[in-house]
Protein backbone atom coordinates (compact mmCIF):
# COMPACT_ATOMS: atom_id res chain seq x y z
CA UNK A 1 0.00 0.00 0.00
CA UNK A 2 1.44 3.44 -0.82
CA UNK A 3 2.90 5.13 2.77
CA UNK A 4 0.38 8.17 1.99
CA UNK A 5 -2.68 6.42 1.32
CA UNK A 6 -1.83 4.43 4.40
CA UNK A 7 -1.29 8.12 5.91
CA UNK A 8 -4.54 8.97 5.27
CA UNK A 9 -6.50 6.06 6.72
CA UNK A 10 -4.44 6.58 10.06
CA UNK A 11 -5.47 10.19 9.93
CA UNK A 12 -9.37 8.92 9.93
CA UNK A 13 -8.78 6.57 12.56
CA UNK A 14 -7.01 9.25 14.77
CA UNK A 15 -9.83 11.80 14.10
CA UNK A 16 -12.15 9.26 15.77
CA UNK A 17 -9.65 8.32 18.64
CA UNK A 18 -8.57 11.50 19.45
CA UNK A 19 -12.47 12.38 19.78
CA UNK A 20 -13.19 10.44 22.15
CA UNK A 21 -10.03 9.78 24.27
CA UNK A 22 -9.65 6.49 23.27
CA UNK A 23 -5.86 6.93 22.09
CA UNK A 24 -6.47 4.05 19.61
CA UNK A 25 -3.50 1.75 19.59
CA UNK A 26 -5.01 -1.03 19.13
CA UNK A 27 -6.58 -0.32 15.37
CA UNK A 28 -3.61 1.82 14.05
CA UNK A 29 -1.21 -1.43 14.45
CA UNK A 30 -3.91 -3.70 12.74
CA UNK A 31 -4.20 -0.85 10.14
CA UNK A 32 -0.39 -0.92 9.76
CA UNK A 33 -0.26 -5.04 9.95
CA UNK A 34 -3.29 -5.11 7.20
CA UNK A 35 -1.10 -3.07 5.45
CA UNK A 36 1.78 -5.36 5.31
CA UNK A 37 3.92 -3.80 7.47
CA UNK A 38 5.90 -6.30 9.75
CA UNK A 39 4.59 -6.69 13.11
CA UNK A 40 7.23 -5.13 15.31
CA UNK A 41 8.18 -2.36 13.60
CA UNK A 42 3.78 -1.59 13.16
CA UNK A 43 3.74 -2.37 17.44
CA UNK A 44 6.22 0.55 17.05
CA UNK A 45 4.96 3.12 15.06
CA UNK A 46 1.71 2.23 16.45
CA UNK A 47 3.08 3.95 19.73
CA UNK A 48 4.84 6.78 17.93
CA UNK A 49 1.71 7.47 15.81
CA UNK A 50 -0.54 7.29 19.11
CA UNK A 51 2.09 9.54 21.01
CA UNK A 52 2.05 12.39 18.07
CA UNK A 53 -2.18 12.17 17.70
CA UNK A 54 -2.58 12.29 21.72
CA UNK A 55 0.07 15.13 22.03
CA UNK A 56 -1.84 17.26 19.18
CA UNK A 57 -4.95 16.89 20.58
CA UNK A 58 -3.81 17.71 24.01
CA UNK A 59 -2.40 20.99 22.72
CA UNK A 60 -5.99 21.21 21.79
CA UNK A 61 -7.42 20.27 24.54
CA UNK A 62 -5.23 22.11 26.72
CA UNK A 63 -5.17 25.80 25.19
CA UNK A 64 -9.42 25.67 26.04
CA UNK A 65 -8.45 24.29 29.34
CA UNK A 66 -10.17 21.05 28.73
CA UNK A 67 -6.92 19.25 30.74
CA UNK A 68 -7.25 18.65 34.82
CA UNK A 69 -3.30 18.91 35.38
CA UNK A 70 -4.15 17.51 38.98
CA UNK A 71 -6.13 14.26 38.23
CA UNK A 72 -3.35 13.91 34.90
CA UNK A 73 -0.49 13.81 36.96
CA UNK A 74 -2.15 11.98 39.85
CA UNK A 75 -3.38 8.95 37.49
CA UNK A 76 -0.27 9.15 35.73
CA UNK A 77 1.89 8.68 38.15
CA UNK A 78 -0.60 5.25 39.54
CA UNK A 79 -0.85 4.12 35.76
CA UNK A 80 3.23 4.44 35.27
CA UNK A 81 3.72 2.39 38.68
CA UNK A 82 1.21 -0.23 37.70
CA UNK A 83 1.62 -1.02 34.20
CA UNK A 84 5.48 -1.01 34.24
CA UNK A 85 4.51 -3.85 36.94
CA UNK A 86 1.95 -5.48 34.64
CA UNK A 87 4.80 -5.35 31.68
CA UNK A 88 7.30 -7.18 34.04
CA UNK A 89 4.86 -10.03 35.15
CA UNK A 90 3.30 -10.84 31.72
CA UNK A 91 4.73 -13.79 30.98
CA UNK A 92 3.28 -15.39 34.13
CA UNK A 93 -0.58 -14.88 32.54
CA UNK A 94 -1.21 -16.78 29.69
CA UNK A 95 -1.93 -13.73 26.89
CA UNK A 96 -5.45 -14.91 25.75
CA UNK A 97 -6.62 -15.23 29.56
CA UNK A 98 -5.57 -11.10 29.54
CA UNK A 99 -7.37 -10.49 26.61
CA UNK A 100 -10.28 -12.36 27.28
CA UNK A 101 -10.44 -10.37 31.21
CA UNK A 102 -9.93 -6.95 28.72
CA UNK A 103 -12.53 -7.55 26.40
CA UNK A 104 -15.17 -8.26 29.24
CA UNK A 105 -14.16 -5.58 30.85
CA UNK A 106 -14.50 -3.27 27.23
CA UNK A 107 -18.12 -4.17 27.00
CA UNK A 108 -19.07 -3.49 30.78
CA UNK A 109 -17.66 -0.08 30.48
CA UNK A 110 -19.43 0.54 27.14
CA UNK A 111 -22.89 -0.33 28.71
CA UNK A 112 -21.82 2.05 31.41
CA UNK A 113 -20.93 4.93 29.37
CA UNK A 114 -24.50 4.34 27.78
CA UNK A 115 -25.89 5.59 31.18
CA UNK A 116 -26.51 9.42 31.23
CA UNK A 117 -24.51 10.58 34.28
CA UNK A 118 -26.65 12.06 37.50
CA UNK A 119 -26.07 15.80 37.74
CA UNK A 120 -26.57 16.02 42.05
CA UNK A 121 -26.66 19.70 42.63
CA UNK A 122 -26.63 19.35 46.56
CA UNK A 123 -23.57 17.30 46.56
CA UNK A 124 -21.81 17.28 49.95
CA UNK A 125 -17.68 17.07 49.38
CA UNK A 126 -16.54 14.62 51.74
CA UNK A 127 -13.71 14.86 53.88
CA UNK A 128 -10.36 13.17 55.49
CA UNK A 129 -7.65 11.00 54.23
CA UNK A 130 -9.26 9.25 51.74
CA UNK A 131 -10.89 11.63 49.86
CA UNK A 132 -9.18 14.60 47.46
CA UNK A 133 -11.32 16.91 46.68
CA UNK A 134 -9.80 18.93 43.91
CA UNK A 135 -10.52 21.89 41.97
CA UNK A 136 -11.20 21.95 38.31
CA UNK A 137 -8.51 23.82 35.89
CA UNK A 138 -11.28 26.90 35.34
CA UNK A 139 -11.88 26.85 39.25
CA UNK A 140 -15.50 26.38 38.66
CA UNK A 141 -15.79 22.79 39.57
CA UNK A 142 -14.85 20.44 42.57
CA UNK A 143 -14.32 17.06 41.37
CA UNK A 144 -14.72 14.56 44.53
CA UNK A 145 -11.82 11.80 44.52
CA UNK A 146 -12.62 8.91 46.71
CA UNK A 147 -8.50 7.86 47.26
CA UNK A 148 -10.06 4.01 48.55
CA UNK A 149 -11.82 3.48 45.24
CA UNK A 150 -9.72 5.61 42.90
CA UNK A 151 -6.50 4.27 43.62
CA UNK A 152 -7.27 0.11 43.67
CA UNK A 153 -9.24 0.69 39.95
CA UNK A 154 -6.22 2.68 38.33
CA UNK A 155 -3.44 0.21 39.43
CA UNK A 156 -5.61 -2.87 38.70
CA UNK A 157 -6.72 -1.81 35.06
CA UNK A 158 -3.15 0.00 34.88
CA UNK A 159 -1.64 -3.57 36.02
CA UNK A 160 -3.61 -5.57 33.36
CA UNK A 161 -3.17 -2.69 30.24
CA UNK A 162 0.57 -2.62 31.07
CA UNK A 163 0.11 -7.11 30.67
CA UNK A 164 -1.80 -6.40 27.31
CA UNK A 165 0.08 -3.70 26.04
CA UNK A 166 -2.62 -0.89 25.62
CA UNK A 167 -2.66 2.72 26.68
CA UNK A 168 -5.53 2.75 28.98
CA UNK A 169 -7.57 5.34 27.34
CA UNK A 170 -10.80 3.03 26.77
CA UNK A 171 -10.93 2.82 30.67
CA UNK A 172 -9.64 6.19 32.06
CA UNK A 173 -12.10 8.20 30.35
CA UNK A 174 -15.21 6.29 32.24
CA UNK A 175 -13.12 6.40 35.39
CA UNK A 176 -12.99 10.30 35.16
CA UNK A 177 -16.67 10.60 34.28
CA UNK A 178 -18.11 8.08 36.45
CA UNK A 179 -16.08 8.37 38.84
CA UNK A 180 -14.67 11.77 39.53
CA UNK A 181 -17.66 13.37 37.60
CA UNK A 182 -15.35 15.17 35.60
CA UNK A 183 -17.59 16.69 32.60
CA UNK A 184 -16.98 14.56 29.26
CA UNK A 185 -14.57 16.86 27.30
CA UNK A 186 -12.24 17.40 30.59
CA UNK A 187 -12.27 13.39 30.45
CA UNK A 188 -11.08 13.35 27.07
CA UNK A 189 -8.66 16.34 27.33
CA UNK A 190 -7.16 14.41 30.44
CA UNK A 191 -7.19 11.11 28.80
CA UNK A 192 -5.66 12.33 25.71
CA UNK A 193 -2.60 13.36 28.11
CA UNK A 194 -2.50 10.55 29.83
CA UNK A 195 -2.13 8.69 26.83
CA UNK A 196 0.42 10.84 25.34
CA UNK A 197 2.84 10.36 28.21
CA UNK A 198 1.86 6.39 28.30
CA UNK A 199 2.39 6.14 24.45
CA UNK A 200 6.01 8.03 24.67
CA UNK A 201 6.90 5.51 27.11
CA UNK A 202 6.09 2.47 25.14
CA UNK A 203 7.90 3.84 22.08
CA UNK A 204 10.81 4.83 23.34
CA UNK A 205 11.30 0.95 24.80
CA UNK A 206 10.41 -0.45 21.14
CA UNK A 207 12.92 2.17 19.77
CA UNK A 208 15.52 0.70 21.64
CA UNK A 209 14.74 -2.91 20.60
CA UNK A 210 15.62 -1.54 17.33
CA UNK A 211 12.17 -1.62 15.62
CA UNK A 212 11.65 1.80 14.71
CA UNK A 213 11.37 2.37 10.42
CA UNK A 214 11.55 6.60 10.30
CA UNK A 215 10.38 5.79 6.01
CA UNK A 216 7.08 4.27 7.20
CA UNK A 217 6.91 6.09 11.16
CA UNK A 218 7.25 10.08 9.81
CA UNK A 219 4.40 9.65 6.54
CA UNK A 220 1.70 8.32 9.16
CA UNK A 221 2.89 10.14 11.95
CA UNK A 222 1.98 13.34 10.14
CA UNK A 223 -1.42 11.21 9.64
CA UNK A 224 -1.91 10.67 13.34
CA UNK A 225 -0.69 14.39 14.41
CA UNK A 226 -3.54 16.03 12.38
CA UNK A 227 -5.78 13.67 12.92
CA UNK A 228 -5.11 14.71 16.37
CA UNK A 229 -5.37 18.55 15.73
CA UNK A 230 -9.06 17.80 13.63
CA UNK A 231 -10.44 15.20 16.62
CA UNK A 232 -9.34 17.67 19.45
CA UNK A 233 -11.19 20.49 17.59
CA UNK A 234 -13.98 18.44 16.63
CA UNK A 235 -14.29 17.04 20.39
CA UNK A 236 -14.68 20.73 21.80
CA UNK A 237 -17.45 21.76 19.30
CA UNK A 238 -19.64 18.39 20.29
CA UNK A 239 -22.09 17.70 22.87
CA UNK A 240 -20.99 15.96 25.36
CA UNK A 241 -24.07 13.54 25.12
CA UNK A 242 -22.72 12.47 21.74
CA UNK A 243 -19.13 12.26 22.64
CA UNK A 244 -20.24 9.85 25.30
CA UNK A 245 -22.28 7.97 22.78
CA UNK A 246 -19.24 7.84 20.67
CA UNK A 247 -16.91 6.99 23.27
CA UNK A 248 -19.42 4.13 24.16
CA UNK A 249 -19.48 2.59 20.49
CA UNK A 250 -15.66 2.71 19.75
CA UNK A 251 -15.17 0.73 23.24
CA UNK A 252 -17.37 -1.92 21.98
CA UNK A 253 -16.16 -2.26 18.67
CA UNK A 254 -12.31 -2.69 20.43
CA UNK A 255 -13.93 -5.41 23.06
CA UNK A 256 -15.25 -7.22 19.85
CA UNK A 257 -12.24 -7.29 17.91
CA UNK A 258 -10.58 -7.95 21.46
CA UNK A 259 -12.48 -11.08 21.74
CA UNK A 260 -12.07 -12.12 18.15
CA UNK A 261 -8.50 -12.30 18.78
CA UNK A 262 -9.08 -14.36 21.84
CA UNK A 263 -11.87 -17.17 19.87
CA UNK A 264 -11.31 -17.11 16.19
CA UNK A 265 -8.03 -15.65 15.03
Amino acid sequence: MNIWILALIILVIAIFMTMTGHGGGNFFVIALVLSGIEMHVAATTGQFILFTAAFFAMLVFGKKKFVEWKLAVFIGVLIGISAFSGGFFSDYVPGKTLKLILAVFLFFIALLMFKPVKKDANQVLKTGWMYWNIKSVDKNNVYPVSLILIVPIVLGFGFVAGMVGISGGSFLVPLLVLSCRVPMKNAVGTASTLVAVSALAGFVGHTLSGHFDYRIAIPVAIGGAIGGLIGGSIAIQTKPKLLKILFALTTLVAAIIMAYKVFIH
